[in-house]
């Protein structure tokens, strides 16, 4: 699958870039830009008149982005409310959720007005997974504040909390109304969290477009230096491609498991240090996506030059690519496999993978089987 020149080109057209994520019934607008966030009061008030914002943030946002984001709504006499919880992946849980959903009922929320994720990834989860069920549901409107809520998680619906079982194994789909992606926001991004972004840049040129990974390689420095110009390129081929996946197939039962490239490795690296600091997200999916490419070629699928290919790229990142780099001790292999068992593309027992025949030439592969899993991880620890 190729992501089309044409959606690229038509997003390009306007000093803020659109995206539309054309869902039936469901279409909204991903705005992409310098400065939205001071405008955002404004522009909420021309979209949704007469409504209240209930803003759920963490505690560090609250500090880098939220004085802007209450700046631009008292500008417009937009009324609002404030709930904020701990930064960090811990905040994905059943105990936050609730104080969510307590926070939006004490506010007086209404069914009619809108719950404002002001975040990194997590936020957007819990606050979109608030939103769903909150009165039975409520709007939700996404404004993602690091590179990986903006390239990824604030687009296509996906809400949801961790279980000590898994991650993100309890939500719902539940799609924004609007995306307001303020590109000021990255710079008060620790390094660590924007490479950490950057991993799920990486994923897409992996899976579908190689040209698209060229031109990464290519820019990776300038971007990383700040290049506003090639930040806003960045983030729209990254929507633009995401909301093609999400169009096609939004609940994930084909082709959108594709965006799940080195996650099913990722997803039980981060189980294994707590969801902690130890690993971000994107770091987990950089491991992954290493492993991924590795246990493909390891399979005969894919030329094991790619492996090395992908690991240089991400490593010149800043980012770890190998079990050995996460910090402290990890459980043993059994541990794994129980993780990996409780992926979300378990179909009856059956474990399924995102494999590779090479960049940009991703599939999903059924029925793999454990043994064969097990016999890498143990190798891929030791190595």
């Amino acid at each position: 699958m190729r992501i089309s020149q044409t959606l690229w080109a038509r997003a390009m057209m306007t000093e803020t870039t659109r995206v539309h994520v054309a869902l039936p019934g469901q279409a909204y607008d991903i705005e992409i830009g310098a400065g939205l966030l001071d405008g955002a009061g404004a522009r909420l008030k021309a979209l949704f008149p007469g409504r209240r914002f209930g803003i759920v943030t963490d505690d560090s946002v609250a500090t880098a982005q939220l004085p802007r984001l209450i700046a631009s709504l008292d500008a417009a006499q937009l009324s609002h409310a404030e709930i904020v919880v701990p930064h960090g992946e811990a905040s994905k849980s059943f105990a936050r959720l609730g104080e969510v959903v307590e926070g939006i009922l004490a506010a007086r929320l209404e069914r009619g007005d809108l719950i404002v994720a002001l975040g990194g990834g997590v936020i957007g989860d819990l606050a979109g997974f608030a939103a769903s069920i909150a009165r039975r549901g409520m709007n939700f409107i996404q404004m993602p504040t690091s590179l990986l809520a903006q390239v990824d998680s604030s687009v296509g619906g996906k809400t949801g909390i961790n279980s000590p079982h898994g991650k993100n194994l309890i939500g719902a789909f539940h799609q924004p109304k609007l995306v307001l992606a303020d590109l000021d926001a990255l710079e008060t991004l620790p390094t660590r969290e924007f490479a950490a972004g950057y991993a799920e840049v990486v994923k897409y040129g992996l899976i579908f477009d190689a040209p698209f990974f060229e031109w990464l390689e290519q820019h990776r420095p300038a971007i990383f230096a700040g290049d506003v110009t090639l930040r806003a390129e960045m983030v729209a081929r990254c929507c633009a491609a995401k909301a093609r996946v999400v169009i096609e197939d939004e609940r994930e039962m084909g082709v959108r498991a594709l965006l799940n490239l080195g996650h099913t490795f990722g997803h039980a690296l981060e189980s294994a240090t707590g969801y902690s600091s130890r690993l971000l997200h994107g770091e987990g999916v950089a491991i992954g996506m290493v492993l991924a490419h590795g246990f493909s070629a390891r399979l005969g699928l894919a030329p094991g030059q790619d492996t090395g290919r992908v690991e240089a790229h991400l490593k010149a990142a800043g980012l770890p690519t190998r079990m050995r780099e996460i910090p402290g001790d990890l459980p043993d292999t059994d541990y794994l496999m129980d993780a990996i068992a409780q992926d979300k593309k378990v179909v009856r027992g059956a474990l399924t993978f995102i494999l590779t025949r090479g960049i940009g030439e991703a599939f999903i592969e059924r029925n793999v089987e454990p043994a064969v899993v097990r016999a890498y991880l143990d190798e891929m620890r030791a190595g």
